[in-house]
């Protein structure tokens, strides 16, 4: 049985992983989400600044520009963005929706796309909640040996 939102949110997905990228998009898909997909934070900008979108996916460690330099830059242009940040490297980056904007964080794992999921569902329910741009900190040595 197919479920299928009542109206399709748009969905745009970060990530430098292409394959990780394509495994999400279909997921999402076939739920009935209209998804676009970004492999570098330029890229999402670029993609933002294009069109609107309901929901951002993004991975954290990317090179040029990581998800919470992207979440920055996305609560800058759009305090009441939803925005998913995804990372394997969760509790070991110490990241949360406090130090990192985000409205959710889920880590990667193999129960990943059940969490996708119902995230996205529960900000699509939710009404948009302004989140202003969390300040950039300096990495500290932990987080820096973990990108």
């Amino acid at each position: 049985m197919k479920i299928t939102p009542r109206d399709p949110c748009k969905i745009l997905l970060v990530d430098d992983n292409r394959d990780g990228l394509l495994v999400r998009r279909a997921l999402l898909e076939e739920l009935g989400y209209v998804v676009e997909i970004a492999d570098s934070g330029e890229r999402a900008l670029y993609l933002l600044a294009a069109r609107a979108f309901d929901v951002v996916v993004t991975d954290q460690c990317m090179p040029g520009m990581d998800g919470t330099q992207l979440i920055q830059r996305i609560r800058t242009a759009n305090p009441h963005a939803r925005v998913i940040l995804l990372s394997g490297f969760v509790e070991g980056m110490g990241l949360t929706e406090e130090n990192t904007g985000a409205d959710v964080v889920l880590m990667k794992s193999v129960r990943e796309g059940v969490h996708l999921v119902r995230a996205v569902k529960r900000l699509m329910s939710a009404a948009p909640k302004r989140k202003p741009p969390v300040p950039q900190k300096a990495p500290t040595k932990a987080n820096a040996a973990v990108r």
